[in-house]
C-alpha cells in the first residue's frame, strides 16, 4: 500500500504518554494478563467493547474532564500513516455523504497507550481498537498491529488500514443513525439474538472499509500494492468469530458470535470493494 505525498488528518489526537486512568470499569475489573489473544481478538472492531466483557451495564459514561491531545509528532511514521487513511476516509465520506445531501461529521481518532478513559468507560490497549458512538471517537493503541502481525496472523499496512476503515464505519453507521437503532432493538432482544443483530452490524462495517478502499484508491491517487487486498482478507478471517473460537476453544458456538464468520467477514468486504457503493451494505435485509 502506497500513500506516499497524501493528505494527513487534523483528527488525530496523541494522548500517549499523558495518564490515562486505571483499569477499572464500575464495580468491577478485568486484568489484562488474563487476556489471551484469541480472546482479545474478540473484541476487535467492536461498537463498544464493553458490551463483549458482559461489563457494559456497569459502566456509566464518564463524567470526568478529558484532556484533550496533541498532534502526533511528525517524525512518527505510524502516526503519520494512520493520519493519513483517516484523512483518506474522511475525502470518501464527506462525498459520499455530500451526494446524498447530506453532510458528514468526521470522527476524531485517538492515540493512546495501555489504558485511556473515554465516554463508553476506561478503554484499554486490550480491547483492540474501538469506536465510542458517546463521543464519536476511534480510539486505537498502535501496539495492536504488532499483535496483529505477531500473533493473528495479520501482516501489512492495508491490513491496518482496514481496522482504521472498519472503526470510521462504525462513526459511518452512528452518522447515519443505524446505531442508535440497532442499540434500542437489542434492548428488545434475547440474548442470542442481540448477537445476531450484532453480527450484521460489524458486517456492514466490513462492507463500508471495502466501499472505502474501493473509492479511496480511485479518487485519491494512492496505490494498492500486489498482494494488499489478500492482507485484508486475511486480516478479516483471521477475526471471524469461528476462526477464534476454534483457536481459543476448540469448538464453535455459532449462537455466540457477536462479529460473523471468517467467510462472512471476508464476503462483505469483497461486496463493498467490489460494487464501490453503500446500498450494497445493507447487511439487514439479508437472510439470517
Amino acid at each position: 500500500m502506497r500513500m506516499d505525498g497524501q493528505e494527513e488528518s487534523s483528527n488525530v489526537e496523541d494522548v500517549r504518554g499523558m495518564g490515562g486512568g486505571g483499569f477499572g470499569f464500575g464495580g468491577r475489573s478485568v486484568g489484562v494478563g488474563t487476556l489471551v489473544v484469541a480472546l482479545v481478538a474478540g473484541w476487535i472492531f467492536g461498537i463498544n467493547p464493553l458490551t463483549l466483557l458482559g461489563l457494559a451495564g456497569d459502566v456509566a459514561p464518564q463524567q470526568q474532564s478529558v484532556p484533550e491531545g496533541k498532534a502526533p509528532p511528525a517524525d512518527d511514521p505510524q502516526a503519520r500513516f494512520v493520519s493519513q487513511v483517516l484523512r483518506s476516509t474522511e475525502v470518501v465520506w464527506t462525498d459520499v455523504f455530500g451526494s446524498a445531501g447530506r453532510s458528514y461529521q468526521p470522527p476524531k481518532l485517538v492515540l493512546f497507550r495501555g489504558s485511556w478513559p473515554t465516554a463508553c468507560g476506561q478503554g484499554q490497549a486490550a480491547m483492540g481498537p474501538f469506536y465510542c458512538p458517546n463521543d464519536e471517537k476511534v480510539y486505537l493503541d498502535l501496539g495492536f498491529f504488532d499483535v496483529m502481525r505477531s500473533r493473528l496472523g495479520a501482516p501489512g499496512e492495508f491490513a491496518q488500514a482496514y481496522v482504521i476503515a472498519h472503526e470510521v464505519g462504525h462513526h459511518v453507521q452512528d452518522q447515519l443513525g443505524v446505531m442508535a437503532k440497532v442499540e434500542a432493538a437489542r434492548q428488545r432482544s434475547s440474548e442470542t439474538q442481540a448477537n445476531a443483530i450484532s453480527v450484521r452490524v460489524e458486517l456492514q462495517a466490513d462492507c463500508l472499509a471495502g466501499v472505502w478502499a474501493k473509492r479511496s484508491q480511485q479518487e485519491q491517487g494512492w496505490r494498492l500494492e500486489a498482494g494488499d487486498i489478500e492482507t485484508a482478507l486475511n486480516a478479516a478471517a483471521q477475526i471471524g468469530d469461528d476462526t477464534l473460537q476454534r483457536k481459543s476453544r476448540g469448538m464453535v458456538v455459532p449462537e455466540t458470535f457477536t462479529h460473523g464468520t471468517s467467510a462472512q467477514r471476508v464476503t462483505w468486504f469483497k461486496r463493498g470493494f467490489e460494487g464501490g457503493s453503500v446500498d450494497q451494505c445493507n447487511t439487514f435485509d439479508r437472510p439470517a
